[in-house]
């Protein structure tokens, strides 16, 4: 269960909450980066199709322990250049339902264990329960 936390006088935001409660068992998933399932880069310089790779990393990942990314509490976000950041939420907002916006904190890098990969994304869900 979760509970996004839009708290009165705080500042406006964009695609994301201030706060998220939640309940139930969770999930926390490692950074998950722009390579395939045979481990080869996907869209080498191309920050929009490297972003779609790592949401099906995440996917994938959130699926083999139980939940999915409509259960996603928090994100971290590491881009290497700021520039990236409108390729980031145009994705963001194809996999994710913008009225459940997760907590989110947004780094700008100076690289990434390899120089191609543009960005990384690791996040938290909650393992929904059956009721």
């Amino acid at each position: 269960m979760q509970h996004f936390i839009r708290p009165e006088g705080a500042p406006p935001v964009n695609g994301y909450s201030h706060a998220v409660a939640f309940t139930g068992p969770m999930v926390v998933v490692s950074g998950q980066i722009p390579v395939d399932q045979a481990g080869q880069l996907v869209g080498e310089g191309d920050a929009e199709a490297q972003i779609h790779q790592i949401y099906a990393n995440l996917a994938t990942a959130l699926k083999a322990a139980g939940s999915d990314l409509d259960h996603v509490v928090k994100l971290t976000v590491y881009l290497t250049d700021l520039a990236d950041l409108d390729a980031f939420r145009r994705v963001r907002d194809q996999y994710q339902d913008a009225a459940r916006p997760a907590a989110c904190s947004l780094v700008q890098v100076a690289g990434l264990v390899n120089p191609a990969f543009r960005a990384e994304v690791e996040a938290w869900a909650v393992v929904p329960t059956a009721s």
